[in-house]
């Protein structure tokens, strides 16, 4: 009994999901969380996804694209201000967090009101606030517990290592690893198969 109460909750949280995005390819189960906060903002997921990801669209010009064949592990966060494109074949694990935006300025004088205006009118002033487009390109695997920032491309068939914080462009066809995370081989190296206990 229990499992088929599970599996009906499963059911409507996923129709629920779709409702929130402006389109889902077939195949595709979406049983994260969608949290798209301005009406103008585009969220368009592919075909054959396992998508357990929180989905954040910030703002009215805010688009996500995630492909066909993604993987997007639990307790993962792609919070999304400008633009985070997510190309076919790739795996995100899980507890990963990827932004296309440092969501305050630097400067403290103009942080000051940022709480107060989110408590007591829900919004956010994003006029001083850099941002960037993310873009994880074909195929590439992202290792659990990784931190992707804003203005970062990871090139076609790249590894992020477990816990990485990836703060550059990183080549295609590349393993990285480490805070910030830099080159560890090739993926064609000899040795690659030995760097499987870098992601999860």
């Amino acid at each position: 009994m229990s499992k088929l109460l599970s599996q009906i909750r499963s059911m409507l949280r996923d129709r629920s999901n779709c409702k929130r995005v402006n389109q889902v390819g077939t195949a595709t189960k979406l049983t994260g969380i969608i949290d798209r906060r301005s009406p103008g903002a585009t969220s368009n997921i592919g075909s054959r996804c396992l998508i357990e990801v929180r989905l954040v669209a910030e703002r009215a010009e805010s688009h996500i694209d995630l492909a066909d064949n993604v993987l997007v592990g639990g307790g993962t966060v792609i919070d999304c201000v400008l633009s985070v494109i997510v190309e076919r074949d790739v795996l995100i694990s899980y507890d990963c967090i990827i932004v296309d935006a440092d969501n305050h300025s630097l400067l403290p004088e103009k942080r000051v009101g940022d709480l107060e205006a989110w408590m007591n009118r829900g919004f956010h002033d994003w006029t001083d606030t850099a941002m960037a487009s993310v873009r994880i390109c074909q195929g590439a695997w992202i290792g659990a517990r990784s931190i992707i920032l804003k203005g970062v491309t990871i090139g076609a068939g790249a590894v992020v290592g477990m816990g990485s914080v990836v703060t550059r462009d990183v080549p295609p066809r590349t393993v990285v690893a480490g805070n910030p995370a830099r080159v560890i081989r090739s993926v064609d190296s000899p040795s690659t198969e030995g760097t499987s206990g870098l992601v999860q």
